[in-house]
C-alpha cells in the first residue's frame, strides 16, 4: 500500500466529504429510487435510472475515500520548522522576469487547488523547490516555458482550507 503525504486539514476535508455522502446524499438518493419506483415499470422509468446511476457513482466515490484515507500520512505542518522546503511549507516566491510575488503552499495531491495557491507536491513547481531555502534561484520548467524565482521566504503555518 503506497502512502501519500496530506495535511491535517487536507484530511479532516476527505472525512469531512465522507460523511456528507454517507449520512447524507445516501440517504437522498434512497428517497429518491423509492420514489421513482412508485412511477412503475423499472425498465422504461428514466427518474429510477438516474437515480441508480447517480447512487453508483456516490458509492464509487466513498470506496475512493475510504481508500484514501487508509493510504493517507498525515503531517501536522504546524510542528514542522526550517529554512529549507518541504512538505507543508508556505514559499514566497519573486519571479525574476516580472518582479512579481507569488505564494504557494506545498500540499498532498488531493487537495490542491491552484486557485488557493495550493500546489501539490507532485507538481513541477514543488518538485523544484523541494530541498532549497531563501535566496536561491528556482528555474521551473513549465507548459508555458522556463521560469525563475528566488524563494524570498519559507514558513511552515496552518492553511486555510
Amino acid at each position: 500500500m503506497v502512502k501519500f503525504p496530506i495535511t491535517k486539514k487536507g484530511f479532516e476535508k476527505l472525512e469531512q466529504e465522507i460523511k456528507y455522502l454517507k449520512h447524507i446524499e445516501r440517504h437522498k438518493i434512497i428517497a429518491e429510487i423509492a420514489i421513482a419506483r412508485e412511477f412503475g415499470d423499472l425498465s422504461e422509468n428514466a427518474e429510477y435510472h438516474a437515480a441508480r446511476e447517480k447512487q453508483s457513482f456516490v458509492e464509487g466515490r466513498i470506496i475512493d475515500l475510504e481508500d484514501k484515507m487508509a493510504r493517507a500520512e498525515i503531517i501536522d505542518i504546524t510542528k514542522l520548522s526550517g529554512d529549507t522546503i518541504k512538505f507543508g511549507a508556505t514559499i514566497q516566491l519573486i519571479d525574476d522576469e516580472t518582479e512579481e510575488e507569488v505564494l504557494y503552499h506545498i500540499v498532498g495531491e488531493y487537495e490542491a487547488d491552484i486557485t488557493k495557491k495550493m500546489i501539490s507536491i507532485a507538481s513541477p513547481i514543488a518538485r523544484a523547490l523541494i530541498g532549497k531555502a531563501v535566496g536561491d534561484i528556482v528555474e521551473v520548467t513549465t507548459p508555458k516555458g522556463a521560469k525563475s524565482y528566488e524563494v524570498v521566504a519559507v514558513q511552515y503555518r496552518d492553511l486555510e482550507i
